[in-house]
């Protein structure tokens, strides 16, 4: 099973949050991940790759123009059809709470619907996604550099968490159609 995750991240916060769920997807067994910024990033990588994970900062309720730009490129793939049934899932960063995460992952999630991909989300049945995580993705408050708030520290610290949650979901939910399909294939 192939996961490629790309994020864009400009302090570090999301890229700790990349590998997090890197982290959760390589506890699959069986599961190969593979991980970089948009600036390193090939999208003729996708076409290889069962399940794609992508991130970046929220700026302003949408998604960062380093991704976006990434993002842009997928037209030849939408084109042939590359990235239909592919699974997909989202997150993001940001400085403050209600920072526009949800937004966010909203607008992170639309171009995988436009490729035909399957978007997996988190489920309320993971406490602390009930009860401050988001069902689009993994959307985290990440601490600014000066700040020493004790619950930004910990609300981004639990969403690595959530970060590691998701992964392994799409590393499981992945490898569950993929064992659909091989049954398909051979009545």
């Amino acid at each position: 099973m192939k996961i490629y995750i790309v994020y864009d991240s400009e302090a570090g916060h999301t890229e700790q949050l990349a590998r997090s769920i890197a982290k959760g997807a390589q506890s699959v067994e069986g599961t190969e991940v593979f991980i970089n910024h948009v600036s390193k990033a090939n999208v003729k990588d996708l076409a290889d790759m069962d399940a794609i994970i992508w991130g970046c900062p929220g700026h302003f309720g949408t998604i960062s123009s380093g991704l976006k730009e990434w993002i842009d490129k997928l037209g030849y793939l939408w084109a042939n059809g590359t990235l239909v049934d592919k699974i997909g899932a989202v997150f993001c960063t940001t400085a403050t709470i209600h920072g526009g995460i949800e937004a966010t992952l909203l607008n992170l999630v639309t171009p995988m619907l436009h490729q035909g991909m399957m978007v997996v989300g988190l489920p309320a049945n993971i406490p602390e996604n009930a009860l401050y995580g988001s069902y689009y993705g993994v959307g985290v408050t990440s601490p600014v550099e000066d700040t020493r708030d004790d619950l930004i520290q910990s609300l981004f610290t639990k969403g690595l968490g959530l970060g590691e949650a998701l992964g392994k979901r799409v590393a499981n939910t992945a490898n569950t159609i993929a064992a659909g399909k091989k049954l398909l294939s051979n009545p």
